[in-house]
């Protein structure tokens, strides 16, 4: 079989695409401070509302409201974990949110990932467009505000430091 010769600037084009994707932006500090730990945020106000108007409307979207708290709450705590193992060197054995690590048993941690990112982006649709928002007390909107903004600057920081890599 014949060997394929790589010309140069392939490998070396080769060697910077691994040098962004391994870089501080892709690590899971990175990662998790600026994606997991506002995504968190967004399930925890929305499992608020979801209690506070339960009390007013229905006992089962209050309880719906809690048990998105509860779950919130350990994927925060598993964010933090992995900030903490990645800080001091270790590998983590856990993932970034409980759906994910439930994906990590059926070896495929990053689609389910995917996947809390689908319901969490589906929390934020729904209480911008049920009109839940205005029913945040002024801190939560500051919470709210803080994770938005976190969140979407940083992709937005990411996407201009990928560009800038890929042009030099």
């Amino acid at each position: 079989m014949k060997e394929q010769i790589v010309p140069q600037t392939s490998r070396i084009r080769k060697a910077e695409e691994q040098e962004i994707e391994e870089s501080f932006f892709q690590t899971p500090t990175f990662q998790a401070l600026t994606i997991g730990v506002p995504f968190c945020i967004f399930k925890l106000l929305f499992g608020w509302l979801g209690v506070r108007l339960g009390m007013e409307q229905s006992g089962l979207l209050a309880a719906f409201g809690w048990a998105v708290i509860f779950w919130a709450s350990i994927d925060l705590l598993m964010n933090l974990a992995r900030v903490f193992f990645h800080i001091t060197g270790r590998a983590s054995p856990v993932e970034y949110c409980t759906i994910a690590q439930a994906g990590r048993l059926l070896h495929r941690p990053r689609l389910f990932l995917a996947f809390d990112t689908f319901v969490s982006f589906s929390f934020i649709c729904f209480v911008l467009w049920s009109g839940w928002i205005v029913r945040l007390r002024l801190e939560e909107s500051y919470l709210w505000y803080a994770a938005t903004t976190l969140n979407l600057i940083s992709i937005s920081v990411v996407n201009i430091w990928l560009e800038f890599r890929r042009q030099s």
